[in-house]
């Protein structure tokens, strides 16, 4: 089975039956040239419109934020107790960093590593 999408290309009857009914939607007008060619990218425009602090909040790149490499998690596999699993997961979304945190303060507190 192949995840990749298929997508059909209007041949010219179909794109003029296409554009015929876009034109006579009165409420979702296709762009004219003109408008099209006064378009600009969102990170240009929305600053003007919104402001620097709204548009940066709009137009910020998905994900988490890039960290130093010296700050990056490392990947690991560790076996655990169910229980000790269950009772952090219960604590919601963000449980392996709650007990990441757990862990840093039981070695700092038994002078395992230095605190950060």
């Amino acid at each position: 089975m192949t995840t990749k999408r298929k997508f059909h290309i209007p041949d010219a009857a179909e794109d003029a039956a296409l554009t015929k009914a876009a034109e006579s939607d009165a409420d979702n007008r296709p762009l004219t040239d003109a408008q099209l060619k006064r378009m600009r990218p969102a990170r240009d425009a929305l600053p003007r419109m919104i402001g620097e602090k709204a548009a940066a909040a709009v137009l910020r790149k998905p994900g988490r934020p890039s960290m130093p490499s010296d700050q990056h998690k490392v990947r690991t596999t560790i076996r655990l107790d169910p229980d000790l699993i269950d009772a952090f997961k219960g604590t919601g979304d963000g449980w392996q960093s709650r007990m990441n945190d757990a862990l840093r303060e039981w070695a700092n507190s038994h002078g395992m590593i230095l605190g950060r």
